[in-house]
């Protein structure tokens, strides 16, 4: 047996390599190790030992100084637990650097070489990594990243294992089973993990620190400040403190409550108990008193309490499975293995003398760069060798590991930021409006000072008898004799201008901010209650993960899409396969079909095996694969199927038993198998060759054995190339039985074919055979791979051996050296045939792709796969269609690419984006919006926009690119060209790109135009797209959740995104919309009411109203019927949105708020202001009304006359709209009596004597209809003459429904 090699996975590019010695295979039984491994025996094997590659060390002598050196083994003892390893602890003083010996498996990325590893790019909190696919920009990738990072620019962050790093004084150093030295000397921090914000101390200021960040906070506290001094004292000085002070208490209350939960979630986190190694027993610890430097055991099905580095495990060869899913949402098992070293130690009762030397703490969960010191040798460590807190241990039934990072400073919790916040366009357009309010209040202000300063000057001398300005009190009593408190003329008129901005404070709404808060969170509500959104083969419901940005789904004009698993099932299905130029085709092996082939061995084959789900397979292959046959093409499928069960790194795990089907089987028992992997494509392709009878059955570090047929074939790995986007291939070099060296190797069309090997005529017509049959799957939309393999003699085998110890050693461009050592032996390969793999469309793509290109929405695909593959895909899915003109750009060079973008530019007419906005803006101008014909206004309008096109178009485009020409053309002088290209065509498709450039192409839209861009997708290669989109949207797929977690919104299937824009996100767009302007309406109103009474007041700031009905009126009166409408108010059905996808076009052209109908909201807030204020003035004016009295008819009014002017523009009446509506104005009534009752206030009884009156109740009848007449009649006359879209899609239903309730009641509509 083989030992010491990992199991890699998928989500690390790795090398796999080991020696050729010969190992010893006699079994030997250990003795029984009490605490880490009891009861336990198993074989171990003993391989030469190389040290290479020796380096010099130049600032270690003052650690070294400072350090016990012990070099050399430890003896064996028969049973010493780790509790020696305080008393033994050793540092090699050497100043080599011993390298790993050469069994030991390494892995290290092969994205990109050591130098540019760090052009990955930091999307929000952690440092983006695909992890079940590896795809590069190639030699170009320093080009898209310079412009994605613009003035900025990430650096090479990717930690790599080198001397500057580890040796240059900031190196953590772990000593195992010494958690005293370890933290004595560093003071490294504990386990206990803290995600709350506050504490009881900090609480009340640190939250009001986060609060007033808001300028609006700021504003109003200012406002409640000069309201305390006494010139400036308007309202009461309590009474200006209540509406801050009420936002400021429910967003405290609310931020407490949610800081609560997460006190409680710390506290259950921090009190969970793990196996801590103590006076050499493990004994129970609670996870907060968990340190670094200490030795914990983890058993089956537990999760780990913080990030520790193996040293042991129960599998012999170190080997552990680990599900990461908390951490990177992975749902597929990961494999991580002990170094050899300590394991063989560990299993011997061997004293363990280890130092550990490690990065400082970081978030890249895709590293980690270390070395240990242990029994005289130095090897590195990396990624594969720690096991992170939060992950899980799986099919492993127990796992040791030293602590090296804990707590605060695990990379899980380095990793817990939330993404970076977004900001609604809507909002950023009322930050604008709120400019203008600003001004209009200082004008007013201005105005109201100007004129004080003037009625001052003008009645200078008559101050002494005016009983406010007169120098002293004359009335008897305390004041009688003292002086008032006259400051001159011109402090008199700049505290008039203060008091004048305390008086009209509500102009800008305060109130505004949290209504769009609660009516945000009740559209969320909705959405997610959407059943219609529902997924029941996920069992996922519609996730709202962002508040702030709902009314954006409506305004949507770009989606970017994944096609694997978003557009795709992400299921893969072996659907073909061509072997030996033959092509084959799966069908349902049934009965009839095993009696007409001969293929009992299949049959019982198939009996021994279960798999998760039925495969189909071809009779032909299955009759060849059992022939007793050594012809070439027998080998070749006997070959080729070994290929697919060997080259992968996927996990088998059987469950031993019998069959719940044994009854109707006549083979006995029956083993279920089932395969763990990260890539779907790698379990579909081992599926198939179990399903064919090549069953992968047990996968160890060094060995891997395949069930063929009922006999059971065992074969050394001895080294693992895993799939990397550069070599785009992966091979697996493995040892026969009979000691023959085969490479297998499985990859991409683009990079396999090169390498073959052409000797005779017979392998140019396999391999022209097999080029064609590749066309043919690609046109399909299947997923294509070629699968080869050679033998390896001993001189090559020894070459590249030597390769691989240098490239594997070397701390400098490792990961180049290992593509090159894996050249060595990918080369001159045989090609043996090639797969195709469906992977089926969501159901309801087609028709959703339809109706948001309907609705003005241009889809964007942005994919890995290949372009054939893609254009099939794109064909299927109605993204293409037959009368397109596809535009291909696929350049290998910038040159190149820059010529064919000119001549796609000339060849197709292709105008700048800033010539075509201009001749799109003049249509508009001259046509209307949508172009609809004169004579069209009336409802069978919907069915002409419904297949209308874009008359701007002639002929619609198709742009296709490839991601290699992406590298060259995200140049600052080629984005413009690639701009006017893409925005030209219907459809753009991208294949063959890379993270990184999913986001380049996003952040060039939103560089380049002011529209909105979502970006949709379902693995970790989305996240920076969905990340870098003005919004995000995740799919609960078969990739992890990773999508999910960086996203604003998640659903389950594609097709729900059409429901998500054209009908939520439409209704959220008008309703957050009216929601602004009417608020803005709201205050204005009621703020110039009181600028004319106080022009009439000789510019004195005083106020008719009282002060709390001055407060009551946005927080109380009139909130509540805003928040409904908000929330529940539709302009059009779901059934109308869906069925005319062009009416989403309203949200594109800002139908619904814009600077236009800001204007003409506040000239009607003009005139509304002015017959509120004059109409009770002349009703009253030979009365003896006292000013009290008028107040409360004034505020009474404005409350009827806003409310009113929201109910004529409700759309849709409900239960609870009139119940507000109508509400808020009884509350308003009540709180006026209530108000009125109160004997020590200045309005005591008025509205008892108002009430009484007919010309009070004529005053406030006369208010409403001659304030409201101007915004009846131009509702009106636009509806009648200037009809948009959404009115007559209203006018539509309404007709339906008035037909549908004739057709029911048939009598009453005769009469």
């Amino acid at each position: 047996m083989i030992s010491g090699h990992s199991l890699l996975s998928s989500s690390e590019s790795s090398v796999v390599v080991h020696r050729r010695g010969t190992s010893s295979s006699s079994a030997r039984s250990l003795p029984s190790f009490r605490c880490l491994c009891p009861n336990v025996s198993f074989s171990s094997s003993t391989c030469d030992e190389s040290q290479t590659n020796f380096l010099d060390l130049k600032d270690e002598e003052e650690e070294v100084q400072e350090e016990t050196a012990v070099s050399g083994a430890a003896p064996c003892s028969p049973l010493k637990p780790l509790a020696s390893l305080a008393r033994s602890l050793s540092v090699v003083t050497s100043k080599q650097l011993y390298s790993a010996d050469s069994r030991s498996s390494q892995q290290f990325s092969l994205e990109h070489p050591t130098k540019d590893r760090g052009s990955r790019v930091s999307w929000g909190s952690m440092e983006l990594h695909n992890s079940s696919t590896s795809f590069d920009i190639s030699s170009g990738s320093s080009l898209v990243q310079d412009k994605l990072n613009k003035s900025r620019r990430v650096g090479n962050k990717s930690l790599d294992f080198n001397d500057n790093l580890l040796y240059a004084g900031n190196a953590r150093l772990i000593y195992i089973n010494d958690p005293k030295r370890t933290n004595d000397k560093y003071e490294f921090t504990g386990n206990e993990i803290r995600t709350s914000k506050y504490t009881l101390i900090t609480f009340l200021p640190k939250n009001l620190f986060i609060q007033f960040h808001r300028v609006a906070y700021l504003y109003f506290l200012a406002i409640a400040a000069l309201n305390q001094l006494p010139p400036l004292a308007v309202f009461g000085r309590t009474v200006s403190l209540f509406p801050l002070l009420f936002v400021l208490c429910v967003t405290a209350i609310k931020d407490g409550y949610e800081d609560w939960r997460r006190h409680r979630s710390d506290q259950n986190e921090n009190n969970r108990e793990a196996l801590v190694l103590q006076l050499g027993e493990f004994q129970m610890e609670k996870w907060k008193n968990i340190r670094a430097g200490e030795v914990v055991k983890i058993h089956a099905d537990e999760t780990i309490p913080c990030d520790m580095v193996l040293l042991g495990t129960s599998d012999p060869s170190g080997l552990a499975y680990i599900q990461t899913m908390n951490l990177d949402g992975e749902s597929n098992l990961k494999t991580r293995y002990a170094r050899q070293e300590t394991v063989s130690s560990v299993f011997e009762g061997c004293d363990v003398l280890g130092l550990i030397r490690c990065e400082q703490p970081n978030r890249n969960i895709y590293e980690f760069t270390a070395n240990m010191e242990f029994n005289g040798q130095k090897f590195p460590l990396s990624q594969s060798n720690i096991v992170l807190r939060g992950c899980q241990l799986k099919n492993t039934d127990w796992i040791i590991g030293v602590v090296v990072y804990a707590g605060q400073e695990t990379k899980a919790m380095l990793n817990s930021a939330i993404s970076p916040s977004k900001r609604s366009k809507l909002e950023s357009y009322m930050n604008r409006e709120t400019f203008w309010l600003s001004i209009f209040l200082l004008v007013m202000c201005s105005v109201v000072a100007l004129g004080m300063g003037l009625w001052l000057h003008r009645h200078e001398e008559e101050l002494d008898t005016l009983p406010y300005y007169r120098k002293r009190y004359l009335t008897k009593g305390n004041r009688y004799g003292k002086r008032y408190r006259y400051y001159g003329i011109p402090m008199e008129t700049f505290f008039s201008f203060l008091s004048s901005i305390i008086v009209f404070q509500i102009m800008i709404p305060i109130s505004l901010y949290i209504t769009m808060e609660l009516v945000r969170l009740g559209q969320s509500y909705f959405m997610i209650e959407d059943k219609h959104m529902y997924d029941g083969s996920s069992d996922s419901r519609f996730q709202c993960r962002s508040l702030n940005i709902n009314e954006d789904l409506g305004q949507i004009r770009y989606v970017f899409a994944d096609k694997t698993g978003t557009l795709t099932e992400n299921k893969m299905k072996f659907r073909k396969a061509s072997v030996y130029g033959k092509n084959y085709e799966s069908s349902v092996l049934t009965e009839s079909s095993l009696q007409g082939h001969n293929i009992g061995a299949a049959a019982i084959h198939r009996s021994r095996w279960k798999l998760k789900s039925e495969i189909s397979v071809d009779p032909k292959l299955m009759d060849l694969l059992h022939k007793d046959l050594a012809g070439v093409e027998r080998l070749t499928a006997h070959e080729f199927f070994l290929t697919l069960a060997a080259c992968n790194t996927v996990i088998p795990i059987v469950s031993h038993g019998n069959s719940s089907s044994r009854g109707r089987e006549p083979w006995g028992d029956v083993e279920a198998i089932d395969y763990q992997g990260e890539s779907p494509d790698e379990q579909a392709l081992v599926s198939a060759a179990s399903a064919y009878g090549y069953t992968l059955f047990e996968r160890t570090s060094g060995h891997i054995v395949i069930d063929i047929n009922g006999n059971k074939l065992r074969l050394d790995v001895l080294g693992l190339h895993e799939f990397d986007s550069v070599r785009k291939r992966m091979s697996v070099v493995l040892r026969f039985p009979n000691n023959a060296v085969k490479v297998l190797v499985k990859g991409a069309d683009t990079t396999v074919l090169s390498i073959l090997t052409s000797d005779t005529e017979r392998d140019d017509q396999i391999r022209l055979a097999t080029q064609s049959h590749l066309t043919e799957y690609s046109s399909e939309g299947l997923r294509t791979l070629v699968v080869a393999a050679r033998d390896l003699t001993d001189a090559e085998l020894e070459q590249w051996q030597c390769r691989y110890e240098e490239a594997s050693t070397s701390l400098i461009d490792r990961a180049a050296k290992l593509r090159q050592t894996a050249a060595l032996v990918e080369c001159n390969l045989n090609l043996l045939g090639a797969t195709a793999i469906e992977d089926k469309l969501q159901d309801g793509v087609p028709e959703a792709i339809e109706a948001l290109r309907q609705a003005g929405i241009k889809v964007w695909v942005l994919t890995g796969d290949k372009q054939e593959t893609a254009i099939s895909i794109g064909l299927s899915c109605k993204l293409l269609t037959g009368d397109m003109q596809q535009i291909i750009i696929n350049g290998n060079s910038e040159e190149e690419c820059r010529n064919l973008l000119a001549d796609a530019k000339i060849r197709h007419g292709v105008q700048s984006s800033k010539r075509r906005r201009q001749n799109s803006e003049r249509k508009n101008s001259e046509n209307g919006y949508l172009g609809i014909p004169d004579d069209a206004k009336s409802s069978n309008v919907l069915q002409w926009h419904a297949g209308k096109e874009d008359p701007a178009v002639l002929s619609p485009l198709a742009l296709i690119i490839d991601g290699n020409s992406l590298v060259y053309i995200l140049e600052k002088d080629l984005e413009s060209e690639l701009f006017d290209i893409a925005t030209s065509c219907r459809v753009v498709l991208c294949c063959r790109v890379a993270p990184l450039q999913k986001a380049g192409i996003v952040d060039l839209i939103k560089s380049c135009t002011d529209d909105m861009t979502l970006a949709i997708g379902d693995g970790a290669n989305d996240v920076s797209m969905i990340q870098m989109a003005d919004v995000g949207v995740g799919i609960c797929g078969q990739e992890g959740r990773q999508a999910v977690m960086a996203s604003d919104f998640a659903m389950g299937q594609f097709r729900f995104l059409k429901r998500l824009l054209l009908v939520h996100g439409h209704w959220n767009y008008q309703r957050l919309a009216y929601l602004v302007l009417y608020n803005f309406y709201r205050n204005a109103v009621f703020v110039l009411m009181l600028f004319w009474y106080i022009l009439c007041t000789a510019f004195s700031t005083t106020s008719a109203l009282t002060d709390w009905s001055s407060v009551f009126y946005s927080v109380i009166y009139t909130s509540i019927p805003t928040i409904v409408v908000g929330i529940l108010d539709k302009d059009l059905s779901h059934r109308t949105l869906l069925r005319y996808p062009k009416l989403y076009g309203a949200g594109h052209r800002q139908e619904a708020y814009n600077l236009r109908l800001f204007w003409i909201t506040m000239i009607d807030t003009l005139w509304q202001s002015l017959v509120l204020f004059y109409i009770p003035l002349f009703t009253y004016k030979e009365s003896s009304i006292d000013i009290w009295s008028i107040g409360s008819l004034w505020t009474i009014a404005v409350v009827i006359l806003v409310n009113i002017h929201l109910a004529m523009d409700v759309r849709r009446w409900v239960f609870i709209t009139h119940v507000a509506v109508w509400g808020s104005i009884v509350i308003t009534y009540a709180c006026m009596v209530v108000l009125d009752s109160i004997p020590i206030f200045p309005n005591y009884w008025t509205i008892y004597h108002l009430a009484k009156s007919p010309t009070y109740w004529l005053t406030i009848f006369l208010i409403i209809v001659v304030a409201l007449l101007p915004h009846f009649i131009f509702k009106a006359v636009r509806q009648m003459f200037w009809p948009s879209d959404i009115q007559i899609a209203r006018e539509a239903e309404i007709l339906r429904k008035v037909h549908h309730t004739l057709r029911l009641n048939p009598n009453q509509g005769s009469s």
